[in-house]
């Protein structure tokens, strides 16, 4: 999978992708407005182009306030994501060419008010989709919010996961949206992200399902 080249539908207002990308744009522009006054922390897990929440912090009024870092593995995406931080003018946003799935990544940043879990949980195992929300329990600060994606068939039993481990829905896509993006805030106290741990493998939705979904398995 060039994973590159699965971002240029983002290009296209109406494609699958570029409709998807408008929603998740909202959620994270409504977690900043709600988000409580002073600094934030932001982190983003298997980033991309990282247009989601650089796309939102350009124009947003808070954009000062947020120090974050975006994880991704495809150092060609990695570089489209620190040139569009650069262009505008975003400091405080760090892109890591890396592994996102190691949490040594997100140490200094957790537990944060915004986790981004786009573009992951489709293109891993239910086990170690579990595995991550577990984390995210530790990445996400009390009252922090974290918006992900996942293909409409299987995002109730997101929904269902988030809810056991203490985050409680502020909104999610119905079923006339074909493809699932929900926003859920962290009503627990959170633990201690532990270094050195591994979250998840990314396997691929294009293994795991044995063909390509048109959200790329996101």
């Amino acid at each position: 999978m060039d994973w590159h080249a699965w971002h240029d539908a983002y290009d296209v207002p109406d494609s699958y992708l570029g409709r998807r990308l408008a929603l998740v744009q909202e959620r994270v522009r409504h977690a900043l407005d709600t988000a409580p006054p002073g600094p934030l922390t932001a982190v983003s897990l298997c980033a991309g182009q990282g247009r989601d929440l650089i796309g939102v912090l350009a124009r947003h009024p808070r954009r000062d306030d947020v120090r974050a870092r975006l994880v991704e593995l495809d150092e060609r995406n990695a570089l489209f994501a620190r040139a569009a931080a650069a262009a505008a003018g975003l400091d405080g946003v760090d892109v890591v060419c890396g592994d996102a799935a190691l949490t040594d990544h997100y140490t200094a940043y957790a537990p944060a008010d915004l986790v981004l879990l786009c573009g992951v949980l489709g293109n891993l195992t239910d086990t170690d989709i579990e595995r991550t929300l577990d984390h995210c329990t530790q990445l996400c600060r009390e009252g922090g919010t974290v918006v992900w994606t996942r293909t409409r068939h299987h995002d109730t039993h997101v929904c269902s996961w988030l809810e056991k481990r203490g985050f409680e829905p502020v909104w999610v896509s119905g079923p006339e949206i074909p493809y699932g993006v929900g926003e859920h805030r962290f009503a627990g106290e959170p633990g201690v992200l532990p270094p050195g741990q591994r979250m998840f493998t990314f396997v691929g939705y294009h293994v795991l399902h044995g063909n390509l979904f048109p959200s790329g398995g996101s």
